[in-house]
């Protein structure tokens, strides 16, 4: 099935030796030069470089020519190594020795210790082969406090100008620092021209959020208070901490996974139809649902920090880091007042998932004979599954075949697996490189969006509540089933996905 999925994306993505087929959507863009600033780190290597390769070779970007820069000493050829060894150990498809070399020949180095001139004349050099018209894009995959400083040198090296910049999160750690960066960035760069990525956002399910809710008729109507009985956001991790702890004890899953994971996700669920598909109306609705928001409780948010985590190398022996989270999150609005959303993501949890589950309100069951089953498995669920196969399953009880009135809990179930567009699929990070070098921000948060959620994080930072111990490989501590009572976790659940059958 692999062998497959791989053919069809060749034959999708590659054009044959001598062809160049109408690049779809980025016919309008010019070429540009991808600045990739901390272009050694554990991002880069993992998704940005593979993924850069990748549009390089499809036929959805426009010309590329990449000019990396880090801390390290590197020449091109040490740098282009580090390339190679990172689209084949991490890049979801793989290239032929000759789009390699396309690629490799494409890709240049300057240490970031050379100072603005040197990346100037690194990035004239790559325009200069790419002709007039050339656009930058400037990549930040650096720690949040070397923003400002990469930021200063990109205006030393006067490379403001046609050019756009990705951050990554967090933006900020809490609202006086968001303000603060944010001030500080837009002495140099416009609003438009900042992209302050979410990787969630780009993944085809989140989108599809979109696609499910408005473009049918089924659900949009029942999608508020009066149909819906709570919603989950379930994004629970086996991994630890990978060496990050130096970023990880002063950020915790509060930080690193909530404000810029899954309360994004939260506003794709419950935020009002667009007046349109495009960037400046999806972000002013997303925006609507951050100021509607309740400031968050502590009341309401268990924090928990797994078993061992204080022995680790780099981790305070009293650290108060929570690697755990679990939180109850109101909107205050006509949509949604009274209905509860409950967020949860760890460290080293049992499974990793990313799982948003709605859970509908339960008909009346009085007709029914007792013992029928009847809201015996919990209510009727909605659920959407955030990995790279994009699924979407709804539960609902049905008869089970036979005498008498006995009822199961049944499942329709869909995946971009069983569409004949699978190999269409973009990874998160190749969509929004992709979105940023056409100044598409519908899937980016703005600097009003981003300073929202801190102001309505203000209490918890203030005041949080003391962590709880959870052994590792488990769902958190056991205070997560009191804040969600009388309601249960949809996970773990039992349900198992329906898988594509082999075309054997």
């Amino acid at each position: 099935m692999r062998g497959v999925a791989t053919d069809k994306l060749q034959t999708i993505a590659y054009p044959a030796a001598g062809s160049r087929p109408n690049r779809r959507d980025a016919e309008s863009l010019e070429p540009h030069v991808i600045v990739l600033f901390g272009a050694t780190g554990d991002l880069a290597k993992r998704k940005l470089l593979p993924g850069m390769a990748y549009l390089v070779q499809s036929a959805l970007a426009p010309e590329i020519r990449v000019v990396g820069t880090s801390l390290e000493e590197l020449t091109d050829d040490e740098f282009r190594a580090i390339t190679r060894k990172a689209v084949e150990d991490f890049g979801t498809h793989k290239l032929t020795d000759e789009q390699w070399a396309n690629f490799a020949s494409r890709v240049t180095y300057v240490p970031q210790g050379a100072g603005p001139a040197a990346l100037a004349a690194a990035v004239a050099d790559a325009e200069a082969q790419l002709g007039p018209d050339v656009h930058r894009l400037h990549y930040l995959s650096v720690p949040p406090k070397a923003a400002k400083s990469v930021i200063t040198m990109l205006k030393e090296a006067d490379l403001v100008e046609r050019s756009r910049v990705v951050m990554e999160k967090p933006f900020g750690t809490d609202l006086a620092s968001a303000i603060e960066l944010n001030d500080f960035v837009h002495q140099t760069f416009r609003e438009r021209q900042i992209f302050r990525i979410d990787h969630f956002l780009g993944k085809e399910a989140a989108q599809n959020i979109l696609a499910f809710r408005f473009a049918n008729g089924l659900f949009e109507p029942i999608w508020n208070r009066n149909f819906i009985d709570h919603i989950q956001i379930d994004i629970p991790e086996t991994l630890g901490l990978d060496q990050r702890a130096n970023f990880y004890e002063s950020t915790g899953a509060y930080k690193d996974m909530v404000v810029t994971h899954l309360l994004q996700v939260m506003a794709f669920v419950v935020m009002e139809p667009p007046t349109a598909l495009e960037p400046r109306a999806i972000s002013e609705e997303k925006n609507k649902v951050f100021r509607s928001m309740l400031p968050i409780h502590c009341d309401h948010v268990v924090r928990g920090q797994y078993t061992g985590y204080r022995q680790e190398a780099g981790v305070a022996k009293d650290s108060d880091t929570e690697t755990f989270i679990a939180l109850k999150v109101g909107i205050d609005n006509w949509r949604w007042a009274g209905v509860p959303i409950y967020l949860r993501t760890g460290k080293k949890m049992a499974e990793g998932q990313r799982i948003i589950s709605i859970a509908f309100k339960e008909a009346p069951r009085t007709m029914f004979p007792a013992g029928s089953g009847v809201g015996s498995q919990g209510p009727d669920h909605l659920t959407f599954d955030l990995a790279d196969s994009s699924k979407v399953s709804l539960s609902f009880y049905g008869k089970r075949p036979g005498p008498g009135m006995k009822l199961d809990k049944l499942s329709m179930q869909f995946s971009t697996q069983e569409t004949d567009s699978q190999g269409d699929v973009l990874e998160a990070y190749e969509r929004l490189i992709l979105d940023a070098m056409r100044g598409d921000h519908t899937l980016f948060t703005t600097a009003e969006g981003i300073e929202s959620l801190w102001e309505r994080s203000t209490q918890l930072l203030d005041d949080p509540p003391p962590v709880k111990s959870y052994p590792v490989g488990t769902w958190g501590p056991n205070a997560i089933h009191q804040l969600i009572a009388p309601n249960a976790w949809r996970l773990p659940f039992e349900r198992v996905w329906r898988e594509k059958k082999s075309q054997g």
